[in-house]
């Protein structure tokens, strides 16, 4: 995906002030600041989710494999199949295991046949890590897993539509450690299938899982680049200030 000069604004307040970025295939992006400084509004322009907020308004070009997704024919609901999101707290649906990943390929028409769509949910469970764990209990609620499960569970819920894009809005900030330590195992796994963009408020975890990093500030997009050289030798005083703890 592609971002150019996207500026977002929500009534009068000006969130996202013209910022440029490039997310690839081989790379996981993550982004961080400090609260309210807009990252996660960013990350929503991807898929569009600022369009349920009635107030936001967006501008500047934002293309996926060359097309606008701005466009007035761009489908929305193709579009969120193509870039997929999963949020802060695991959402399951109150459905069982298996409805909760045949949901999005049975209403896309990706699979003919129930062996069709067998095959994806247990090829989604099983990139998502989670096969082994649930392949007995596919009839239980996706609501009965643990929380690090359940968020498991929305990724390949995600994976599931065959996606190009993951979109992941601080997945990991309410699970436990050991939670935290699976699904970030999971991002690095999925690295190169999918382009993945990580908003995060633990630079540690930033610092491990992602190649690319971003540092925004009061709605600007401060620093961008190999995720080694923002931490052990950033370009702009405000982006050192932050990750040497002296504001955030």
């Amino acid at each position: 995906m592609r971002a150019r000069d996207v500026h977002v604004w929500y009534g009068e307040t000006h969130a996202i002030k013209g910022v440029s970025i490039d997310i690839t295939l081989d790379e996981v992006v993550a982004f961080i600041g400090p609260s309210g400084c807009g990252k996660s509004t960013f990350l929503r322009c991807f898929n569009r989710m600022n369009d349920t907020v009635p107030s936001a308004r967006v501008t500047g070009e934002i293309r996926l494999d060359g097309e606008d997704i701005y466009a007035p024919d761009m489908d929305v609901v193709q579009l969120r199949a193509r870039v997929g999101m999963v949020f802060q707290k695991p959402n399951p649906f109150p459905k069982s295991i298996y409805e909760n990943i045949a949901y999005g390929p049975r209403i896309h028409g990706l699979a003919r046949t129930r062996g069709e769509l067998d095959a994806i949910v247990e090829a989604a469970l099983e990139k998502a890590g989670l096969w082994t764990e649930v392949r007995d209990r596919l009839q239980e609620p996706g609501t009965a897993l643990s929380g690090g499960q359940q968020q498991r569970l929305c990724i390949a819920r995600a994976i599931a539509v065959d996606p190009e894009v993951i979109l992941m809005d601080e997945p990991c900030s309410a699970l436990d450690p050991i939670a935290t330590a699976k699904v970030e195992e999971l991002i690095d796994e999925l690295r190169g299938r999918y382009a993945i963009v990580i908003v995060t408020h633990n630079m540690q975890q930033a610092a491990r899982i992602s190649q690319k990093t971003a540092f925004f500030h009061m709605g600007d997009l401060v620093e961008f680049g190999n995720t080694r050289d923002i931490f052990t030798n950033p370009r702009e005083t405000r982006t050192k200030d932050y990750i040497t703890g002296r504001f955030g």
